[in-house]
C-alpha cells in the first residue's frame, strides 16, 4: 500500500478507538456494563425498562396488517439461513484446513443480547433474536467468503466496492499484474490480524 492508504488506515484505527470510547459513555448513560458477552443492568434500570414493556396480547392485536401479512415471508427464509449456516461451517472446516486458512470463529459474529432488555415482550425478543441471527450469519458468511477470496483471487475491483469485507485492503490493485504475481503467496498467508499489511 502507498503512504496515503497507510495514513487512511491509521486514521480509521484512531476513529475505532474514539468510537469505543463513545460507546463506553453510552453504556454509562444507560447504566449497563459488559461482562464478557453478558450484559448487566442495574436492578433499578431493569425495573424502569419493564414499565415500557407492551403486553404480548395487545402487541399482537394492535399489529398493523402489513406486519402480519409479511411475517410468513420473513420467517420462511429461516430454513435457508440454517442451511447456509451449516454449509458455510462445513465448507470452512474442510477447505480452510486444506488451504491452511485460519477458520472463522462463528461465535464472534453471533450476538444475542437483546433478550435481556426489560422493555421487550416475548414476541419482540423472538423477532430481535431472528434479526440478530440473520445479521450475525451474514457477517460470518462474509468473513468466510472474504478469506476464500484472499486465498484465491486477492485483486481489488476496478470500481469501488460498497461493502468491503475485512480482508479486502490486503488485495493487490486492479490491473497490477506484477504485484499480483509477486505478492500472491504472501497475501495467501497473511491471516495474522485484521489489519492490512503494509506493502510498497
Amino acid at each position: 500500500m502507498n503512504s496515503n492508504i497507510n495514513d487512511i488506515v491509521e486514521r480509521i484505527k484512531a476513529l475505532q478507538v474514539e468510537l469505543e470510547t463513545e460507546l463506553d459513555k453510552r453504556r454509562e448513560e444507560f447504566r449497563y456494563r459488559l461482562e464478557g458477552h453478558k450484559v448487566r443492568f442495574e436492578r433499578e434500570i431493569l425495573l424502569q425498562q419493564r414499565r415500557f414493556k407492551q403486553h404480548l396480547l395487545k402487541y399482537i392485536l394492535t399489529a398493523q396488517p402489513r406486519h402480519l401479512l409479511s411475517a410468513p415471508f420473513i420467517y420462511a427464509v429461516f430454513p435457508a439461513m440454517l442451511l447456509l449456516d451449516l454449509f458455510t461451517t462445513l465448507y470452512q472446516q474442510v477447505c480452510f484446513r486444506l488451504y491452511g486458512i485460519p477458520r472463522v470463529r462463528r461465535t464472534d459474529y453471533m450476538r444475542f443480547d437483546r433478550n435481556q432488555l426489560g422493555y421487550l415482550n416475548l414476541l419482540e425478543k423472538i423477532n430481535c433474536s431472528y434479526c440478530a441471527y440473520a445479521n450475525g450469519l451474514a457477517g460470518y458468511f462474509l468473513e468466510v467468503v472474504g478469506r476464500t477470496e484472499q486465498y484465491w483471487c486477492p485483486i481489488k475491483h476496478a470500481e469501488r466496492v460498497l461493502a468491503e469485507h475485512s480482508r479486502y485492503a490486503r488485495f493487490t490493485e486492479y490491473g497490477d499484474a506484477e504485484g499480483f504475481r509477486n505478492h500472491l503467496e504472501s497475501i495467501r498467508k497473511d491471516f495474522g490480524t485484521d489489519e492490512p499489511p503494509v506493502t510498497k
